[in-house]
């Protein structure tokens, strides 16, 4: 006889989490994590701030045009994700939902890895995002100081490429200003 089926997780289940762990459901497993350490805090905070004037507000030299949110909900499917950043295209979500969570999937997303993360970052958000046709993942590694950049292409991520240290950069779907990654590394 095989093994009785799993209980999928609900959205009871997250919120039964105590408060100072990050909860999602993904694949129907309730996945729980630590509060990001103070590096990983820095990096998305740092990259947040680099996108928000050019690509929010469309200021020094950006096309504007984008909403970014910062540890937002994101309700895919079943899946509860919390990416570290997300963004949309302001065509396709023309304002910030008035509402606990986004059920829209994103452009683009940034999941900033950690010790406790990464192996859930890479092997099972990432294959969400791709179901759910999200164009773009980052990837960034502060303990490395590591920027990955992934495309979506059909259904697989093609890697674009990968920057480290004190590199500038113009990264899809970012390109239209340069990045300098050492403003990400917490020094």
């Amino acid at each position: 006889m095989g093994e009785p089926a799993k209980k999928r997780a609900t959205y009871d289940d997250l919120l039964a989490v105590p408060s100072p762990l990050v909860a999602e459901i993904l694949d129907g497993k309730l996945v729980k994590s630590p509060r990001p350490g103070v590096a990983h805090a820095a990096a998305t905070s740092a990259l947040g701030g680099e996108l928000y004037s050019p690509f929010v507000r469309g200021k020094s030299g950006g096309p504007g045009g984008w909403i970014i949110l910062d540890e937002p909900e994101v309700h895919l499917s079943d899946d509860v994700l919390v990416p570290d950043l997300a963004g949309w295209r302001r065509a396709r979500m023309p304002q910030v939902p008035q509402a606990a969570a986004v059920e829209l999937a994103p452009d683009w997303v940034c999941e900033v890895l950690s010790p406790s993360t990464r192996a859930v970052d890479r092997a099972e958000k990432l294959p969400i995002y791709a179901r759910e046709q999200v164009a773009y993942a980052w990837l960034v590694d502060p303990a490395e100081q590591l920027l990955e950049v992934l495309r979506l292409e059909g259904r697989r991520w093609s890697l674009l490429d990968t920057w480290h240290g004190d590199a500038k950069v113009r990264a899809e779907p970012f390109e239209a200003i340069e990045l300098d990654l050492s403003f990400l590394w917490a020094r």
